[in-house]
């Protein structure tokens, strides 16, 4: 297989960081807020940024749940949400698009 197949076809297998396409997040707020719960709707493995844990490990499973507790940016372009993933002991860097909202109000007042 040439170089180029081999790019592509990585390409094919994972999503690209980036795009040309992509819109800046940062022209409005963000789509989440600290204290909402949320689930991830991806895998996401230890690519070798994580301390402690095996590269390939996998950090959280689709479906497991947590919480927000801050918000960052990246790369100028990208709200990057940390979750709280509590049951499984590990806080995840993630998008909006990574993950889905369960309940917006589990932390308001009662």
């Amino acid at each position: 297989m040439t170089e180029t197949a081999a790019q592509s076809s990585a390409l094919g297998r994972r999503e690209r960081a980036r795009s040309a396409e992509d819109a800046n997040e940062l022209v409005g707020p963000p789509v989440l807020e600290q204290g909402f719960k949320v689930k991830a709707l991806r895998e996401v493995r230890n690519d070798g940024t994580y301390p402690g844990r095996p590269i390939g490990d996998f950090l959280i499973r689709e479906g497991d749940v947590g919480y927000v507790i801050s918000i960052g940016t990246y790369l100028q372009m990208y709200y990057i949400y940390a979750v709280d993933f509590y049951e499984k002991r590990v806080v995840v860097g993630m998008r909006a698009r990574e993950l889905e909202v369960i309940d917006a109000h589990c932390n308001d007042p009662q």
